[in-house]
């Protein structure tokens, strides 16, 4: 009987002993289930944060290719506007040359006019001087 209690003695002290590593196991074990877990928490809580960010960087730049989009298609307008203007600015100066070139031409033809009937002026008077009586 008292081999028996001693075995029983023996026997439950290391089931206790058992039970307790077991216990404290499982405590560390949860312990380390729910660091775990606040990681996660924390781990998913950045991650969502980073995709808050995304978004809000991906609208940002949509927003900035939208507004790109429009001042190049205004500046390409207003780049065809100025060729436009200068193509006309050419065509006008180039009238206004022809102009001037015509006009050039009236006043050489006039001066050479000019001339001729100042010649013939100058030999009138010439001619009316030897005629005239002294």
């Amino acid at each position: 009987m008292q081999a028996a209690e001693d075995w029983y003695r023996t026997r439950f002290a290391s089931v206790a002993e058992l039970a307790s590593k077991n216990n404290q196991a499982v405590r560390s074990m949860r312990e380390e289930t729910a660091e775990y877990r606040r990681q996660l928490q924390s781990r998913s809580a950045e991650v969502e944060a980073l995709r808050s960010v995304i978004d809000s960087l991906n609208k940002q730049l949509e927003s900035a290719e939208d507004r790109q989009s429009s001042e190049v298609a205004t500046y390409q307008e207003r780049v065809a506007d100025l060729e436009q203007k200068i193509r006309e600015a050419k065509q006008e100066m180039a009238r206004y040359l022809r102009e001037y070139q015509d006009l050039l031409n009236v006043k050489m033809a006039l001066d050479i006019e000019i001339a001729a009937y100042r010649k013939l002026l100058e030999g009138e008077e010439i001619r009316l001087s030897y005629s005239s009586p002294l």
